[in-house]
């Protein structure tokens, strides 16, 4: 994970400042206006065919379809393709632990461990150290090209990534004069945020987000639990949805693998081995449940092909659940393109960056190594399933519900970037001044063009028959 570099550690806060200065001399901040595909740029099929490599087979066409759906779609999962694009960009070289994908449809409304309901980051696939403006880079462009989807004018996509670039840079600044155990206890909470924007919402606004809370509120285990399972002769089992949600039981009958006493084996042996990562209080607590059932759920654009499992346990009796979600966890897409601590067990790394850069994590969240059914040990991170999780729905905003997203999104990311790297530098690097605001508008209409290029490169694949797409 990033560790603060030896300027952070052993300077003054002066030192530190004039490092972040002297990285404009190899990265100038208006350089970041620029995109161009590096003349070996790799063909964008190929690699998101090298990820589907590692997939499971018969759920790749429904990632495919997914990202065929709109460009937007597309760019949420083609992280890989922009990690190598990143990669071949002049960097700062001020390291941070990147979330790695930070679209805007990363960041949302989740519980806190104290039930209060906060605004953060919610996907850490991908967390990797780099350089800060590889996420920044990632977030501003995914407003250029949802703003294109809803079919705003350019000035509205370049006024909402003025805000949100502006919200990291003036937040990152905050950051810089505070001190050390202030930046960790930081957090984003519902009643922050609504005054945050107060001043910028009109009536509708205020609405919508009061809305939004409530549906996150309402998004929580028990309604999971209503929705996702059934009675049966055997109690309460996960309901079969196949392909997107397909019980244990159902694929080992396909495989002719019906033994329930190795089947009840091997859940058992996930479940401690998972067990074994959390803390004792957690794992005390875990341990007043059992495990009843558990099947395979398709999630997500870029995830779509990962293998991701639905655990059912059940605590006093059939009415007290608790729903995890195991997710495989590959190498990180941008782990081919930065230096970093390498981890042997991938979900491990999914586990101590959202650790690092989430001011709130879930309870539950931990990792294990497991056998798959083909036979192949495959790394898993955990975690609850719908605890208030609340996620934003772009395609139903307006131009200014957009710039106001992308405040939160920029203010909530240089909170997560000052836990883990050197917010002085950084602060130092950006300035008062908005000259990377208007680079960053620069880098992500340029980027937006490039992104559907792409995804006309993608439908051109599957129209000649290349790859095969499912629309599910």
């Amino acid at each position: 994970m990033a560790a603060p570099s030896a300027v952070t550690v052993a300077s003054s806060p002066a030192d530190r400042a004039a490092h972040g200065r002297r990285a404009r001399g190899h990265a100038p901040r208006s350089g970041h206006g620029v995109f161009e595909a590096a003349p070996d740029r790799p063909d964008v099929v190929d690699v998101l065919e090298r990820q589907s490599v590692t997939r499971v087979p018969d759920l790749v066409p429904i990632r495919y379809g997914r990202m065929l759906e709109s460009p937007f779609r597309f760019y949420r999962g083609a992280a890989a393709v922009m990690a190598a694009d990143l990669g071949s960009l002049p960097g700062t070289g001020l390291q941070v632990q990147l979330c790695g994908d930070a679209h805007l449809l990363n960041f949302g409304l989740l519980a806190s461990p104290e039930r209060h309901l906060v605004f953060d980051i919610n996907d850490f696939d991908e967390t990797f150290p780099g350089p800060f403006e590889w996420d920044v880079k990632r977030l501003a462009a995914s407003l250029a090209v949802a703003g294109r989807n809803n079919g705003f004018t350019q000035k509205e996509q370049d006024d909402a990534v003025r805000t949100c670039v502006r919200a990291y840079r003036e937040r990152m600044r905050e950051f810089a004069g505070m001190r050390t155990l202030d930046i960790w206890y930081a957090r984003d909470d519902a009643d922050r945020m609504r005054g945050l924007l107060a001043a910028s919402m009109d009536e509708e606004c205020r609405r919508r987000t009061a809305e939004a809370a409530t549906r996150a509120r309402s998004r929580t285990h028990l309604r999971a639990f209503a929705k996702l399972t059934r009675l049966t002769p055997e109690g309460r089992r996960i309901a079969a949805d196949p392909p997107l949600l397909t019980p244990l039981r159902e694929l080992r009958e396909l495989r002719g693998e019906t033994s329930p006493d190795e089947e009840d084996k091997e859940l058992q042996a996930l479940l401690e081995s998972y067990a074994r990562t959390l803390p004792a209080d957690r794992r005390h607590l875990l341990g007043h449940y059992r495990l009843v059932d558990m099947a395979r759920k398709v999630v997500g654009v870029g995830s779509v092909g990962n293998r991701c499992w639905i655990l059912l346990l059940l605590g006093r009796d059939d009415d007290d659940p608790l729903l995890l979600q195991a997710k495989e966890a590959q190498e990180s897409v941008l782990a081919a393109h930065t230096g970093g601590e390498r981890y042997d067990n991938q979900g491990h790394r999914v586990v101590a960056g959202q650790r690092l850069i989430q001011a709130a994590s879930d309870i539950f969240l931990g990792w294990t190594h497991v056998a798959g059914l083909d036979g192949r040990h495959r790394d898993f991170y955990v975690r609850q399933l719908w605890d208030w999780k609340g996620s934003p729905r772009p395609e139903t905003w307006d131009p200014d519900l957009l710039s106001l997203s992308g405040q939160v999104c920029g203010a909530a990311l240089a909170r997560a970037h000052a836990r883990s790297g050197d917010s002085v530098a950084i602060a130092a690097y950006l300035g008062a001044g908005d000259r990377f605001d208007r680079a960053l508008t620069g880098f992500a209409q340029a980027y937006a063009d490039r992104t559907e290029r792409d995804f006309e490169a993608l439908r051109e694949a599957v129209r000649s028959g290349r790859i095969v797409a499912a629309h599910l």
